[in-house]
């Protein structure tokens, strides 16, 4: 696969996601009878497999690794550009710890094991940023998980060291109030995104393996942040910029700061803010799609991704009404968001960030979240899609600059492996780097 021209703008890449495929309507279709073509998880796991194998292949075994690159080794890493998880070598190995989870085969874990030691060993020199997928918090804590999962408890210390290091970075729990250092907010670059690394970690290796001491003042930090950004929106509690942008979507924004706020113990005032923030986000839906803007006060009801839109926003708010269990408001919000990504039909991209993979994982969420089989049916359907078009999609995809990204976790086909891994059980689907 070889990339094409690389066009920059945010007009250009807004124009190709709002362009809807014509090779299957299914936003036209009647949902009730999506079963009667749709694959058998039983297929979804065979690709899945398959598409596994050629990730690997092109970002590890076809550049010389082979599984030699363990920190301090001293192998050369120059030809590895990326080790983070979003765009670079770490997705593949967050892959093959996936494929390991479903289908218990060692030989994956060890290979993401080795996949993680040649990120780790390059990691401190090639990204400043903290964050699970595009830092080094990412690196550290698969590493930490992988390792406990092969039983090595040194390598899991070594690891977990590695992840305490990064989070005495001083900026981390400095508020507003005292200039904020210049760190983002931000799940891809910014302070949640280092939160939900060590959620991660605390999820496979037990509660207070990173301790709420050390990271409630990071939340607390981040609550602070919203309220200064909010201050001239007296409607809206909580408020961030990036770059200037007050971004209500995933990589960026809102749905991603309060994806990683909820999983926290937060008192009633701040669960009032995450609440009346959700509200404020509800209310200012664009009124005859049912869309979510990608920034505060942007007119263009365009995208409908994971990105910007309203696929952040149908995960974001499950997890809304897991947490707010009293609050009805939010499970049919969810619900309508859902319903606003599937009318919404296909988009021309595949991957998580801002494709059908990563729609198909708001289907996926609503199914956990009520239980309906119609949402299982509905995430199928664009995977079966997906199984038919995916590597037609990519190649005809404008917008490479790197041809690493055709096989990356979330604007490649590792993105796409992993949901066909998570239809084998969907029950147990979360979204890579955004659920838990």
């Amino acid at each position: 696969m070889s990339p094409v021209d690389f066009a920059s703008s945010e007009e250009s890449r807004e124009k190709r996601n709002d362009e809807r495929l014509d090779l299957l309507h299914i936003d036209t279709m009647d949902p009730t009878v999506t079963s009667s073509w749709t694959l058998p998880r039983e297929t979804f796991l065979r690709a899945a497999l398959s598409l596994k194998d050629q990730v690997v292949e092109f970002t590890w075994r076809s550049i010389g690794k082979g599984g030699c690159g363990r920190p301090g080794s001293g192998v050369d890493t120059g030809v590895v550009e990326d080790p983070t998880a979003y765009s670079g070598l770490l997705g593949t190995a967050f892959t093959c710890l996936r494929s390991y989870e479903v289908t218990g085969d060692r030989k994956d874990l060890l290979l993401s094991s080795d996949i993680v030691d040649t990120c780790a060993s390059i990691a401190r020199a090639s990204t400043r940023h903290v964050t699970f997928l595009c830092g080094r918090g990412g690196v550290y804590a698969l590493g930490a998980v992988v390792a406990n999962y092969t039983g090595d408890h040194d390598k899991r210390g070594f690891f977990l060291n590695l992840f305490l290091e990064v989070a005495e970075e001083r900026a981390l729990p400095v508020g507003p109030e005292e200039g904020g250092f210049g760190m983002s907010y931000d799940l891809l670059f910014g302070r949640a995104g280092f939160l939900w690394a060590a959620l991660f970690i605390n999820k496979y290796l037990g509660e207070e393996t990173v301790s709420m001491d050390l990271l409630m003042p990071i939340v607390v930090a981040v609550l602070a942040g919203g309220r200064a950004g909010a201050s001239n929106n007296t409607a809206c509690p909580l408020m961030y910029r990036w770059h200037g942008t007050r971004y209500w979507g995933a990589a960026h924004g809102l749905a991603g700061i309060l994806q990683v706020l909820l999983h926290f113990p937060l008192s009633k005032e701040d669960a009032e803010d995450v609440k009346g923030t959700l509200r404020y986000m509800m209310s200012n839906r664009f009124p005859h799609s049912g869309n979510y803007p990608s920034s505060e006060g942007n007119p263009r009801d365009k995208l409908v991704q994971w990105s910007h839109g309203a696929t952040n926003m149908a995960i974001t708010l499950s997890k809304a009404s897991q947490v707010f269990t009293s609050e009805r408001e939010f499970r049919d919000a969810a619900t309508e968001a859902g319903e606003v990504v599937w009318k919404s039909g296909l988009v021309k991209k595949v991957g998580l960030a801002d494709g059908v993979a990563g729609n198909a994982y708001a289907f996926l969420s609503l199914y956990r979240l009520t239980g309906e089989s119609i949402y299982e049916e509905r995430a199928k359907a664009f995977s079966s899609f997906l199984y038919h078009n995916a590597t037609k999609l990519v190649n005809a995809q404008s917008g490479w600059h790197r041809a690493e990204l055709v096989y990356s976790l979330f604007q490649g086909l590792a993105g796409i492996a992993c949901l066909w891994f998570d239809l084998f059980s969907p029950v147990n689907s979360r979204f890579p780097g955004y659920e838990l």
